[in-house]
């Protein structure tokens, strides 16, 4: 557990995530500072493991500048299962809605998804052992001593003329080795071949509606108990060798796989390191100086149930009982209208980090489009790479864009680094509409501060710039 974030300390942890995001430091600095924690936790004196809780942490920006990048690469550097929700798609109970617990069985089923994951890989080359022999079986069926000799499944003869064996069973056994390098050798990929698959639950089974007072997580437990009761059905497929052996390999790995222990493990992941990003904190809050009815109470009671996850509680799961007293929980909001002193009281004290995240500045759009692994422009150059065409950007042609990017922000909305994302369609469209029909492969294009000028130049005059709004 938390493995691949064992031994980075918070220092390393920052550097990990400069390779992806363009500043917001501070930021940076409280999350690796929390996701070392959660490992210092689990090395910690047992008798003080279960009261060091997590310190979550509030983020606060305009949109576009970082936030749940941030939280999604940290859970991608310590490997922990990981939830975006949006809160202003919660509503408070007794109104039609997802309610609050929800973000918990999500994160659990994420969790279960990633243990599985682990442990087929774990059982990959016995799973793929028992295939080979399935799809054997199937082309050259085995005998036993003293029965008939099969009829080859594909009409291939058994053996030649010169080579006769001394009985049936020893000529099965020498076919059935020759077809099994020809089916390690990809010989037979392409040979099409009869298979049974199991299918998946009866569709009644998904839409059974629970009576009042059962839970959602209940009735997603009364479903899969009834489903494994059900005996299971399959059905025939001719596929190629090659289809089987992907088909059936998820299955065998499947029946390698104790059940039981993946949600014992996968609960315990999601309870001691499982993060849950809870986006649009803000739209939840109610307005400054206004409450007493309307939308406010609303939002007041969403932020009411919202509290005892957040403070640790436990909740029902298909795949049993999970504790959220350990689960970090990052929120995250623009507070354009409101203010984080506008959440309830209980609330604010659960997010004792605050992080206020900086608005982007040319300078960063400029290292956003040149330097992260992932950067706009290194996209589009893999797009491109798939055509066989070559496409490159000079340094003055990217501090364009970057300016461009930051004007249209400034007299616009600011909407952040995804504004790129729209200069970058304008700069390029017609290039990619081009290729490959007039522009072939082994092609070079070079991106300069002309071209830039000059497709751009209808976005740079125009004063009302409304129409390129994201």
């Amino acid at each position: 557990m938390l493995d691949s974030a064992e031994f980075l300390t918070p220092a390393q942890i920052v550097a990990e995530l400069d390779k992806y995001i363009i500043g917001q430091h501070e930021a940076k600095r409280h999350v690796a500072i929390a996701l070392r924690n959660r490992w210092r936790r689990l090395h910690a004196p047992a008798d003080m493991q279960r009261d060091i809780v997590p310190n979550n942490i509030l983020m606060i920006g305009a949109t576009g500048v970082g936030k749940t990048e941030i939280a999604r690469r940290l859970a991608s550097i310590s490997g922990a299962p990981f939830t975006k929700v949006e809160a202003s798609k919660f509503t408070e109970v007794g109104y039609v809605g997802r309610d609050v617990e929800s973000m918990v069985r999500d994160l659990v089923e994420q969790s279960v998804n990633m243990v599985k994951l682990r442990r087929k890989e774990e059982v990959k080359a016995q799973a793929a052992q028992a295939v080979e022999d399935l799809i054997l079986d199937i082309l050259i069926p085995p005998v036993t001593a003293g029965a008939a000799t099969p009829k080859p499944a594909l009409g291939f003869p058994t053996t030649s003329g010169t080579d006769l064996p001394d009985s049936d069973h020893e000529l099965n056994e020498r076919t059935r080795e020759r077809f099994r390098e020809k089916i390690r050798n990809g010989e037979m990929d392409e040979r099409k071949i009869d298979i049974r698959v199991q299918q998946s639950s009866s569709p009644g089974i998904g839409v059974i509606g629970g009576p009042a007072g059962i839970d959602e997580a209940s009735m997603a437990g009364i479903q899969d108990m009834l489903g494994s009761m059900l005996p299971k059905k399959t059905r025939k497929r001719k596929v190629t060798v090659a289809e089987a052996r992907r088909i059936l390999l998820d299955e065998e790995a499947a029946k390698l796989i104790d059940m039981d222990e993946v949600k014992d493990e996968a609960i315990r992941h999601a309870e001691n390191a499982g993060i849950i990003f809870i986006d649009e904190i803000d739209k939840v809050a109610s307005r400054s100086g206004k409450g007493g009815g309307g939308p406010d109470v609303s939002r007041e009671g969403v932020q009411r149930d919202l509290l005892p996850i957040v403070e640790g509680s436990a909740v029902s799961t298909k795949y049993g009982i999970i504790h959220t007293d350990h689960i970090l929980f990052i929120a995250a909001g623009a507070f354009h209208v409101s203010k984080p002193s506008d959440l309830i009281p209980e609330l604010q004290g659960r997010f004792p980090i605050r992080v206020e995240l900086q608005s982007l500045s040319k300078d960063d759009f400029f290292r956003i489009l040149k330097d992260p692994k992932n950067a706009l422009t290194k996209q589009y150059e893999a797009l491109l790479q798939a055509e066989s065409v070559l496409l490159s950007f000079e340094d003055p042609a990217l501090e364009r864009l970057a300016e461009i990017a930051f004007e249209v922000n400034s007299e616009v909305e600011n909407i952040g680094a995804r504004r790129l994302h729209t200069v970058m369609s304008r700069l390029l469209n017609d290039i990619l509409f081009d290729v490959p029909d007039r522009i072939g492969p082994n092609a070079h294009i070079l991106i300069t501060r002309d071209m830039v000028e000059e497709r751009l130049r209808d976005m740079v005059r125009n004063r009302d710039l409304s129409q390129y709004i994201l």
